[in-house]
């Protein structure tokens, strides 16, 4: 784990106005610090030797605590403001990234454990800022300036410290690779932890069908124990090392101030030098020692942020550029010698697929489970990389387009419909926000839904609709765009034979290219064209 990720600063500007701020109220603190030894230094001695008044000393002393305490107020200020624009850039970058990455990275992943990171993962850096940081800064400067400054009046102090002050990083290095090892254990565990309390929660409802809902309580008590074992690992090491770190800087003052008063009893340094390296010595190591001490604090930030730049670390699929995108109103598309191979995986989920799709027919893909069918339509969109063959729309390859451009000619309906909490108005305007109600109300008309009202609500993943609504509202929200083509996966699944009729006709109503994959023998049969996969060849409705 690295003091300090260059990763950081390439990829948050935040980190790098908070760390140029750092540098400087840390060169500050360095001077006020060897201000107040000297002035202390200077009263005691002339109280001690010549009886002076304290007066001037105490009112310079006031001076630089005030500035002190300005500097520590501005450091918090600017960690706090830093730390939120680097967890809001963060964030901004990992959600875009993941968008990039499309259908077929996010599918790998845990959504639980995804969410776990961009909230309470990223919130971690807080300490990472606030106190990690600013001592970093601080041990990078004070103890040089502090020392130099020592060299000055006692050389011998000063050779002290600079051979006994390299011992507190070394420790610290030794126990900070322990304290990673830790915190990624326990980040990991926090993720299962989220992952299995998302899923229990997510399916409680079969679970207390099944009378299974018990059992899982095992199973909550068990991952709940790996966390809570993981926290007290870390917390554990973090007293212990605190600790080590102490005594190690304790016996390092105590060295130096043993040889102090040795030379100041043999007459060989004066009482007011004594007295200043005396002073400056614990601050030469105080640094240091902060710096393995809020270490532990921000750890587990740390981790979060290595997980994160793991996200943003991840290649994209090449991308094209052209945006002069054909109109797939009146070009046809064609599916050449396609394969596609998802990793972890032996058997090919296409292999020399072929497919003509001419503008205005209804194309059905037909065949048994696991033949590829869902999987010619992630082709089409893009979220898939053949690993042979090729996409031509309008004579050029469709890799040769941008994403984003690309996708407006499709509308697409998944196996699993992505409906969002609140009314399904709200569902159907994600696909055209300016979409007035009356739109509205044609495609649910045209998806066989006229039975639902625009303001009834909906729950996160459809919770509150039927499955069968499910489908009629996001079969509504393809409908009501301007997209010249319709991917359509089972659109019907779970619709009585008449509301199916009814959505049949206002699919065929559209006049639009639709490419469906389809089980129920009334959608077939509705189709200008079936293609089976599986049997390697096409068969004519």
């Amino acid at each position: 784990m690295k003091p300090l990720d260059p990763r950081l600063l390439r990829r948050a500007r935040g980190a790098r106005v908070f760390l140029a701020a750092s540098v400087l109220i840390g060169v500050a603190s360095g001077v006020l610090i060897v201000v107040q030894a000297v002035l202390l230094a200077h009263g005691i001695a002339g109280v001690v030797l010549r009886g002076s008044g304290v007066a001037a000393m105490a009112w310079g002393l006031a001076a630089v605590v005030v500035g002190r305490a300005l500097l520590l107020w501005a450091q918090e200020v600017v960690a706090q403001r830093s730390a939120a624009a680097v967890k809001s850039t963060l964030r901004r970058q990992v959600l875009e990234h993941s968008l990039k990455l499309g259908p077929a990275w996010l599918s790998g992943e845990r959504s639980s454990a995804l969410t776990t990171l961009l909230t309470k993962g990223l919130d971690d850096l807080d300490p990472y800022f606030a106190r990690y940081l600013p001592q970093l800064v601080l041990a990078s400067t004070v103890p040089a300036g502090v020392i130099g400054w020592m060299a000055t009046g006692d050389l011998i102090a000063a050779g002290t410290v600079v051979v006994t002050l390299p011992l507190i990083p070394i420790f610290m290095a030794l126990i900070g690779w322990a304290t990673a090892a830790r915190s990624r254990r326990r980040q990991h565990a926090l993720a299962v932890l989220a992952h299995h309390f998302a899923d229990v929660v997510g399916g409680l409802t079969t679970l207390k069908l099944f009378g299974r809902a018990k059992a899982q309580e095992a199973a909550v008590r068990r991952v709940t124990d790996e966390h809570r074992v993981a926290s007290m690992a870390s917390l554990r090491l973090a007293f212990l090392s605190s600790f080590a770190l102490e005594l190690l800087a304790s016996i390092s003052v105590a060295l130096v101030a043993v040889g102090v008063g040795l030379r100041l009893v043999d007459g060989r340094l004066g009482l007011e030098t004594a007295l200043m390296v005396l002073i400056l010595a614990p601050e030469a190591y105080l640094p240091l020692r902060q710096v393995g001490m809020q270490f532990h604090a921000s750890a587990d930030g740390v981790a979060a942020s290595e997980e994160v730049f793991r996200v943003l670390e991840t290649p994209l699929p090449d991308r094209g550029e052209r945006i002069d995108v054909p109109d797939l109103a009146v070009t046809p598309l064609h599916l050449y010698d396609v394969a596609v191979r998802y990793p972890g995986r032996t058997e090919p989920a296409l292999d020399g697929f072929d497919l003509d799709l001419h503008p205005g027919e209804v194309v059905a893909l037909t065949g048994p489970s696991g033949t590829g069918k869902s999987t010619v339509l992630a082709v089409l969109l893009g979220f898939v990389q053949p690993e042979r063959g090729i996409v031509v729309a309008g004579g050029s390859a469709v890799d040769e387009f941008d994403p984003a451009v690309w996708r407006r000619q499709f509308a697409w309906v998944p196996q699993r419909p992505g409906l969002r909490l609140g009314t399904v108005a709200d569902n159907i305007r994600l696909a055209r926000p300016t979409a007035s109600d009356d739109d509205i109300r044609l495609a649910l008309i045209a998806a066989g839904a006229a039975d639902l009202e625009l303001d009834k609500q909906v729950g996160e993943q459809g919770e509150l609709l039927s499955g069968g609504q499910q489908r009629r509202v996001a079969l509504a929200r393809a409908l009501i765009t301007d997209a010249p083509v319709l991917l359509l996966d089972e659109p019907t699944a779970g619709l009585d034979p008449e509301t199916e009729a009814t959505a049949i006709v206002g699919l065929r109503a559209t006049g639009r290219t639709v490419l469906m994959v389809a089980h129920r023998p009334a959608l077939i049969a509705a189709a200008d064209r079936t293609v089976t996969l599986g049997a390697r060849e096409l068969v004519p409705a």
